[in-house]
C-alpha cells in the first residue's frame, strides 16, 4: 500500500513538472531595439513551441517589437496579407499598411529597403507577351548587404514545378554555401550574425539578420490557373519560380528608404491612390541598383562606414525618446512641446 502511495505521488509530481513547463514555455525577448526587451512571453496553451516539425501546424509567435508583450499562435510561411510583405506580381503592403504594386522591369536589380548598416535589393523577373506596355515581374531573388557581408537567396529556374525538389540557392560572401534539406535544419554565418532555418525540408526558410530584420520565404510559381486567371501568357520553358516574403525588421532609422523600407519612416506619405483596384508605385529609376549586391540606386543610403552608422543611429535613439516622463526617461534630456 505505501508503494503504491509513493509511486502515485511520483507520478503526480512528474505530471504537475511537465504542466508547469508547458504552461511555461515561451520566449525571450534578446533584441536590445525591441520594445519588450528582457521580457519573457509565455505562449498560448495551443501552441507551446516556436517551432514544428509539421509545416502545417502552428507555432508560438511573440511580438517582442509591440506592447502590450503577448504572444499568438500562427503558420511559420508568409502572409501576404500583412503589412512587409512582397507576394504576386509584385504586391506589396507597406509598413504602414497600405497595398501598392511595383512592377519594375524584368532581369533588373531594385533597392527594398536602404538604411545605413542593411540593404536589401530584389531581382526581378517576368516576361511582356506581345501587344503589351509593360512586363509582368516577379521577385526571383534577394540580396543583403550588412556588417561587411554580402548574402543572397534566390529562386532556380525551372521548367515545370517539382514540390519535391529544393529550388532554393544560397551564397555568402561570393561562395556558395548548402543548407540540409530537413525540416528545422540551421546554418549561422561565423559570426552568427545571419541564420537561415528552413520551415520546410524544401522551398521554405527564416532568413533572420541578427537585431535587424526577419525574412520568412517561400519559393512558389507561377501556376496554369494563375496563367489562365491574369492572362499572364507564361512560356512553356519557364514556371517564374519566384518569392513570396514576409519581412519584419528592427531598428530601422528614421531615414530609411527603398521601394518597401521608405514606407516604414515616420513621416512617409504614400504616393498609392487610395480606392484603386491596382495602386502602382512607379520610381524604378531612384531604386534601380548595378547589381544584386550593389548599393548604387539614387536613394540608397547604405554605408560600411562606422562613422555615418553611428549618426543614424543617434536619430534611432532621439526618435524613440519617450517623453511623456519628463526627464525621469534616463536620457538626460527634457522635452519641451
Amino acid at each position: 500500500m505505501e508503494i503504491s502511495k509513493t509511486l502515485l505521488l511520483v507520478v503526480s509530481l512528474v505530471a504537475a513538472t511537465c504542466f508547469l513547463q508547458a504552461r511555461a514555455a515561451g520566449v525571450y525577448c534578446s533584441n536590445p531595439y525591441s520594445k519588450c526587451y528582457r521580457k519573457y512571453i509565455e505562449c498560448p496553451e495551443e501552441c507551446p513551441s516556436t517551432t514544428a516539425m509539421n509545416s502545417k501546424y502552428k507555432v508560438c509567435y511573440a511580438d517582442c517589437d509591440k506592447r502590450p508583450c503577448t504572444s499568438q499562435c500562427r503558420m511559420r510561411k508568409p502572409n501576404c496579407n500583412r503589412p512587409g510583405s512582397a507576394c504576386y506580381d509584385p504586391r506589396f503592403i507597406g509598413g504602414d499598411g497600405i497595398v501598392f504594386y511595383f512592377h519594375g522591369k524584368s532581369n533588373e536589380e531594385f533597392s527594398l529597403v536602404s538604411d545605413s548598416d542593411l540593404q536589401i535589393n530584389g531581382r526581378f523577373i517576368g516576361h511582356r507577351p506581345a501587344g503589351r506596355a509593360r512586363d509582368f515581374t516577379w521577385i526571383q531573388a534577394l540580396g543583403f548587404l550588412f556588417n561587411s557581408h554580402k548574402f543572397s537567396l534566390e529562386a532556380a529556374k525551372t521548367a515545370t514545378w517539382d514540390n519535391e525538389v529544393d529550388h532554393l540557392k544560397f551564397t555568402f560572401d561570393g561562395q556558395d554555401l548548402s543548407v540540409p534539406e530537413e525540416t528545422l535544419s540551421t546554418w549561422y554565418s561565423p559570426n552568427k550574425d545571419i541564420k537561415i532555418e528552413r520551415m520546410t525540408s524544401k522551398n521554405s526558410v527564416i532568413v533572420t539578420i541578427k537585431d535587424k530584420a526577419e525574412i520568412m520565404v517561400n519559393v512558389v510559381p507561377v501556376t496554369k490557373e494563375d496563367d489562365r486567371i491574369h492572362s499572364y501568357k507564361v512560356p512553356s520553358d519557364d514556371c517564374f519560380a519566384h518569392l513570396e516574403v514576409q519581412f519584419k525588421f528592427f531598428n530601422l532609422s528614421p531615414k530609411v528608404d527603398g521601394i518597401l523600407g521608405r514606407t516604414y519612416k515616420p513621416d512617409f506619405q504614400n504616393p498609392a491612390k487610395p480606392g484603386v483596384a491596382m495602386p502602382v508605385v512607379g520610381g524604378e529609376d531612384s531604386f534601380k541598383t548595378s547589381s544584386l549586391l550593389s548599393n548604387d540606386c539614387k536613394t540608397c543610403i547604405f554605408s560600411e562606414s562606422q562613422t555615418e552608422i553611428e549618426s543614424v543611429k543617434s536619430e534611432i535613439e532621439y526618435a524613440a525618446l519617450d517623453c511623456t516622463r519628463g526627464a525621469s526617461s534616463g536620457y538626460g534630456i527634457v522635452c519641451r512641446k
